[in-house]
């Protein structure tokens, strides 16, 4: 088993950390996105970041990565066993996909001056959702799961466009702490990553 991954996409980041939130036993190989390597683009024409490759099977989007995985690797579950759950889990992704990650990387791609209205707004809409934070252990539950897997790479990147985690409040903070001290995240920094900030102070 295979993951190709960029460095610095946070694509790449969910699927990898969920390869070692599960323990994984698949060779994480990194690559510049604008130089894909030809191993890759005879499994994947475009040259995707993340790959997965496990055999004949490859899987080019990150979301079915981290579903794939989860299945296949059962345990630690990151999804709840019951259909509702995972229906509810998926959508909460979904959501988060939307709402979220295009402000962030609207003003990752554009800069602060160009994207100052996203920028903005990504820090009124986190704010606006500190309840959600301060609830549960974890996002709206109280077991780690792929929610989390996804926002712990967009909050990681927050203060690389300037929004500084610990402005957000208390809940936010205490939440992206947890998230970042867990021994996966660490392990699935790459060191392009490694770069981008420090843990928030508690």
């Amino acid at each position: 088993m295979t993951l190709f991954s960029s460095p610095a996409c946070i694509m790449s980041h969910c699927a990898r950390l969920v390869v070692y939130e599960k323990g994984v036993p698949a060779e994480v190989e990194f690559f510049d996105p604008n130089d894909p390597p030809e191993d890759l683009l005879e499994l994947n024409p475009n040259g995707n970041a993340p790959t997965f490759v496990e055999r004949d099977l490859v899987l080019y989007d990150a979301r079915i990565i981290m579903e794939y995985l989860d299945e296949r690797f059962p345990h630690p579950a990151l999804h709840q066993m019951d259909p509702v759950s995972r229906a509810n889990a998926r959508m909460l992704i979904k959501r988060i996909d939307q709402e979220w990650y295009p402000l962030l990387d609207d003003v990752l791609v554009n800069g602060d001056k160009k994207a100052s209205k996203s920028k903005k707004m990504l820090r009124e809409s986190l704010m606006a959702a500190a309840p959600v934070f301060e609830a549960t252990p974890y996002f709206m539950s109280e077991e780690y799961s792929l929610i989390d897997c996804a926002m712990a790479p967009f909050l990681w990147r927050l203060p690389s466009i300037g929004i500084d985690i610990a402005s957000l409040g208390k809940g936010i903070t205490a939440y992206a702490n947890r998230l970042f001290s867990r021994r996966a995240f660490q392990e699935s920094l790459s060191r392009e990553e490694k770069d981008m900030m420090q843990a928030p102070s508690k």
